[in-house]
C-alpha cells in the first residue's frame, strides 16, 4: 500500500480546514497549513469544550530553585520507570558511578526480565514491577538466590506503585509512548519531581499534566539533550529575559539529499544516520525531522515560549545541543559531546553540579572539533516542521494525535506498507480528521483515547479513492 506522494511539497500546501457546525477559530501558518478549532460552546460525542488558555509552563522562561526546596541526607533516593530501556540503563550507570549521591528504591520494566533481575541484584531496590504479568514467575525464579528480595507487583499497577514509591524524591520516566502517562501522573500526585524522558508526557499530556504539576508543586526536569540544554541556559535568568529558543537538529539521513530523490527512499536509506547508531523509530524521526517538530511542542510546554519564538537550525556536528536568545540579543548555548548521561545526571542533581571523571565522561575539546556549522531547515524537504508548528498552535489533543499518528506511520514505513513520503501524508490526514473532535483541555482519559484513535486511524489509511480509511 502507498499513498503515492511524489514530493513532500504536496503536504506543505495542504490546508487543514474541514468544515463543521460551530463557532470556530481558524489559524493559518507558514506553508499554507491551518487548523480550525472550536470555541467553547456546544459539545458533541467525547469532545469537551474548555478554556483555550494555555496550560502553565513548567519553567516560564527562567529556572531558579525556590527557597526551602526539599533536601535529603545521604544518597538521593530515586525510582526508575523503564529501567531496562536506554534511559533506564544510563541512569543506573550514573547511580553506579555515584553511589554516594544516588540510590535506587524502585524499578519498573516491561518484559526484559533477565536484565531486570541483574539490576535488582546490583542495586537492591525495595520494590520491583514488571508490566508483563506473565513474566512474574520467571523474575521470581531469577531472584531465587537473592537474600533480601524486593516486593514484586505485576502489571500497570506495579509500574504506578514504583512511580509513587514513598521513599523516592525523584522519578525517572523512561517508558516510551502513552504507557508512561499514568505512572507520571501518579508520581506527580505523590509529590515526586519528574526526570522527564517520556515525550508523550508533555506532547500529548501537557494540557493535563502541567496544571497538575503546578497544583502539587512538582518540578518537571527535562532529560533529553535539547531541552536540558535550554533548561541549563535559563538558569538564573530574570523574569521576561527569554526572547527566543533555538533547537538544534542533526538533519538526519537526508540532510544532504536533493528533494527530488526522496520519492525513491528505501527503509535502509532512512536508517543510515550520519552521526549515531540509534533505534529504528528515532532514526526515521531524525530523517523526517519529526523528532525536532515534536521537540518544538515540548519546548513550548516546558518553557512557555510562543511558537513564533521557537526556531530550528540544522547543526550537523551535534555539539551545540540547543540555544536561547535573551532580550538584549545575547545568545547562550550548551555544548558537549553527544551523551545522554549528562542531561539525565542534571535532572537528578539540579540545582547542584556533580563532578564527573574525564575517564568516563570525556571533556569537550573545541580545538579538535575545528568548526561548527549551521543552516536553515528546508521546509520542502521536511514538511514535518510546519505540521508540528500547526499542531502545536492548535493545542489540546492535536499534539498527541500528531505524535501518535507519526509513530504509527513510521511503523508502517519500516514494515514497508507505505513509502517514506507517505509518512507526512498519513500524519497530515490524521490531524485533519481530528479537527472535529479537538479538545482544548482534555482529561487523562481523553488524551489516552485520542492517542489510540490516532494510531488506529493512521493504520487504516490506504491508497483508495480519495485516500479514504479502510472500514474497520
Amino acid at each position: 500500500m502507498a499513498l503515492n506522494l511524489s514530493s513532500p511539497a504536496e503536504v506543505k500546501s495542504i490546508f487543514f480546514a474541514d468544515p463543521f457546525k460551530s463557532n470556530i477559530l481558524t489559524a493559518k501558518f507558514p506553508g499554507g497549513l491551518a487548523f480550525k478549532r472550536k470555541e467553547c460552546g456546544a459539545a458533541s460525542g467525547r469532545r469537551v469544550c474548555c478554556s483555550l488558555q494555555a496550560p502553565p509552563p513548567a519553567w516560564p522562561g527562567r529556572a531558579v530553585p525556590e527557597q526551602g526546596r526539599k533536601t535529603w541526607d545521604g544518597p538521593k533516593p530515586i525510582s526508575i520507570v523503564g529501567s531496562t530501556g536506554s534511559i533506564g540503563t544510563q541512569t543506573l550507570d550514573i547511580v553506579a558511578e555515584n553511589p554516594d549521591k544516588f540510590k535506587v528504591v524502585a524499578l519498573a520494566a516491561g518484559s526484559n526480565v533477565t536484565l531486570l533481575a541483574d539490576q535488582v541484584k546490583r542495586f537492591q531496590p525495595q520494590l520491583v514491577a514488571v508490566r508483563n504479568e506473565s513474566l512474574i514467575a520467571e523474575l521470581e525464579e531469577a531472584l531465587d538466590d537473592v537474600e533480601q528480595k524486593p516486593e514484586i507487583i505485576p502489571g500497570e499497577q506495579g509500574v504506578i506503585e514504583v512511580a509513587r514509591h514513598p521513599d523516592a524524591l525523584s522519578v525517572v520516566t523512561g517508558i516510551v509512548g502513552c504507557a508512561g502517562l499514568k505512572p507520571t501522573v501518579a508520581a506527580i500526585e505523590a509529590g515526586k519531581d519528574i526526570a522527564l524522558a517520556n515525550k508523550e508526557t508533555l506532547i500529548a499530556g501537557g494540557p493535563f499534566v502541567l496544571p497538575l504539576a503546578r497544583k502539587h508543586n512538582v518540578k518537571i526536569l527535562p532529560a533529553d539533550s535539547e531541552h536540558s540544554a535550554i533548561f541549563q541556559c535559563i538558569q538564573g535568568l530574570p523574569d521576561g529575559a527569554l526572547r527566543r529558543i533555538i533547537l538544534t537538529a542533526s538533519g538526519g539521513a537526508f540532510r544532504d539529499w536533493p528533494v527530488d530523490k526522496l520519492k525513491d527512499v528505501k527503509v535502509a536509506d532512512a536508517l543510515k544516520h550520519p552521526n549515531w547508531n540509534m533505534g529504528k523509530k528515532i532514526t526515521v524521526d531524525s530523517a523526517t525531522l519529526f523528532n525536532k517538530g515534536l521537540e518544538v511542542i515540548e519546548a513550548h510546554y516546558l518553557f512557555g515560549a510562543d511558537y513564533d519564538h521557537i526556531e530550528i537550525v540544522i547543526h550537523p556536528q551535534s555539539i551545540i545541543h540547543s540555544m536561547i536568545e535573551t532580550q538584549d540579543s545575547s545568545v547562550l548555548a550548551q555544548l558537549g559531546w553527544p551523551d545522554m548521561r549528562l542531561p539525565i545526571l542534571y535532572t537528578l542533581s539540579w540545582p547542584d553540579r556533580i563532578y564527573c571523571s574525564e575517564v568516563t565522561w570525556p571533556r569537550l575539546d573545541l580545538c579538535k572539533l575545528g568548526s561548527l556549522t549551521f543552516k536553515t531547515p528546508d521546509n520542502v524537504k521536511y514538511p514535518s516542521v510546519n505540521l508540528a508548528f500547526a499542531a502545536g498552535r492548535a493545542g489540546g489533543t492535536m499534539t498527541g494525535v500528531l505524535s501518535a499518528a507519526n509513530e504509527k506511520a513510521v511503523e508502517m514505513f519500516i514494515d514497508e506498507k507505505i513509502s517514506y513520503l507517505d509518512i507526512f501524508k498519513v500524519v497530515e490526514l490524521t490531524c485533519e480528521k481530528h479537527q472535529n473532535e479537538l479538545s482544548s483541555s482534555p482529561s487523562l482519559e481523553e488524551i489516552i483515547h485520542y492517542d489510540l484513535w490516532a494510531r488506529k486511524y493512521a493504520a487504516s489509511l490506504q491508497n483508495s479513492s480519495g485516500l479514504a480509511p479502510v472500514p474497520a
